[in-house]
């Protein structure tokens, strides 16, 4: 997912080492322009639009200022829509007519595979232009089609980890180290929850252990290479092994009340955290900045970041960027991509809004391998974050991964807010997910 920029859904992020953030999430929702206007002068100036949802750090970063003032005669001008949600039944709308396409479009991972199965004849193939052994093997592979065109050029990933509040543990008699804590969940989010109730016991008042069980669920299954579909492209979310394992742990967390119950994202989600009535979170490396800016100056330091829980790295979150073929300047566009994904950008993307990149060649880059999080505790995020990102598992995506997903979280938080039964929370998931996907 990627968050607004709101659930990859409006983001902020944590400073790193001593960069101080002042940039509030985009809420523009300009149109998209019109593909079959050339946007070019008498004098070969050309304007490139390039669409995506939520924020992707490149305004934070200055990255278009930069790449006009590399090449004059080229201008960037970035079309965003807040909430993803909204953004992709538009993309789908402007492929199917042909019309309206900006000249670089953003795609979430939740949509990636989609978007390769049934619409790959009508972007660039990219392949000619990156090398696609610089990223993470597995990202570039979400963005390949069957015949070897590649659509999309990885932007960030989301290696898991596990933000929590130091000062609470420490109250709740718990080990507040991050080594030490590492150790503690060790054995899979199981110990994760046993942990939980641990907190429970000496729980600091008005505090819960973790924030949504919805939230866990996903770090679960986002840990395992099978989730709602197999290889063939069939749907097996019901029988899915890492489905039924986080399905089953958000039911426990959610029996035991050991979770606020809070959807992310809401408004009463961020009062939560500024609040400070939040003990844990399951932390993709984009989270730290929802974190730190909802949470605020109050509990700086406060916060701190751990392995996640388990052996098996997750990944959970990312989007890619592609270039359709009806634009009139696609080979400039394919450049643009180029450099906007290449190390040294990602690395100051990274750097001005928090997002982990998915290029290799970033994490060798001073900025990237030894970044750390003031806000949370000096933690050395670069390091937690390179590691997980070398160990995540090659994942079979599905076309209606988002929607199965966030299905399913929405019967996660029925059962912790409303007390569904967890057997009539799984039938009203499976049947409103079987309506969509058939």
């Amino acid at each position: 997912m990627r968050i607004p920029r709101t659930g990859r859904r409006g983001r902020r992020a944590a400073a790193l080492t001593t960069t101080v953030l002042t940039a509030s999430a985009l809420l523009l929702t300009g149109c998209s322009s019109d593909s079959d206007s050339d946007a070019s002068d008498s004098n070969g100036n050309i304007t490139l639009t390039v669409a995506d949802f939520g924020q992707f750090g490149y305004k934070e970063a200055d990255l278009f200022a930069k790449y006009h003032k590399l090449h004059p005669k080229i201008t960037v001008k970035e079309e965003t829509t807040a909430n993803e949600q909204d953004y992709y039944p538009k993309l789908l709308q402007q492929l199917n007519t042909g019309s309206g396409l900006a000249d670089v479009t953003g795609i979430e991972v939740g949509r990636i595979k989609e978007v390769v199965d049934t619409q790959a004849a009508k972007f660039t193939d990219l392949s000619k232009t990156i090398n696609v052994s610089d990223w993470v093997s597995w990202k570039e592979k979400q963005a390949t089609a069957s015949d070897g065109t590649v659509i999309g050029a990885g932007t960030d990933i989301g290696p898991m980890s596990l933000c929590y509040r130091k000062d609470l543990f420490e109250k709740a008699g718990l080990p507040s180290d991050r080594d030490a804590v590492a150790k503690a969940v060790a054995g899979g989010w199981e110990d994760y929850l046993k942990l939980g109730e641990q907190y429970k016991k000496k729980a600091p008042s008005g505090t819960y252990f973790m924030d949504s069980a919805s939230a866990m669920y996903n770090a679960v299954v986002s840990s395992s290479a099978q989730q709602y579909y197999d290889a063939s492209g069939k749907p097996i979310y019901k029988d899915s092994p890492s489905v039924q394992q986080g399905w089953n742990l958000a039911a426990e967390a959610a029996s035991k009340k050991l979770t606020h119950g809070l959807a992310q994202f809401t408004d009463a989600w961020t009062a939560a955290l500024r609040k400070g009535s939040v003990a844990t979170v399951a932390c993709p490396a984009w989270m730290a900045g929802q974190i730190s800016t909802n949470s605020g100056d109050a509990f700086k330091g406060k916060w701190d970041i751990a392995k996640a829980p388990g052996s098996t790295a997750a990944n959970w979150g990312g989007s890619f960027l592609a270039v359709p073929k009806s634009g009139k300047h696609a080979k400039e566009a394919a450049e643009l991509v180029k450099w906007l994904t290449a190390p040294e950008q990602q690395a100051e993307v990274f750097k001005a809004i928090g997002v982990f990149p998915s290029n290799k060649g970033a994490y060798d880059l001073p900025g990237v391998k030894n970044a750390t999080l003031p806000y949370f505790n000096n933690a050395p995020i670069g390091q937690i974050y390179a590691d997980e990102a070398k160990t995540i598992p090659e994942a079979v995506l599905g076309p209606k991964d988002a929607t199965i997903k966030d299905t399913i979280s929405t019967q996660i938080n029925n059962m912790e807010q409303r007390g569904t039964k967890p057997a009539d929370a799984w039938k009203a998931a499976t049947e409103a997910i079987d309506k969509v996907i058939g």
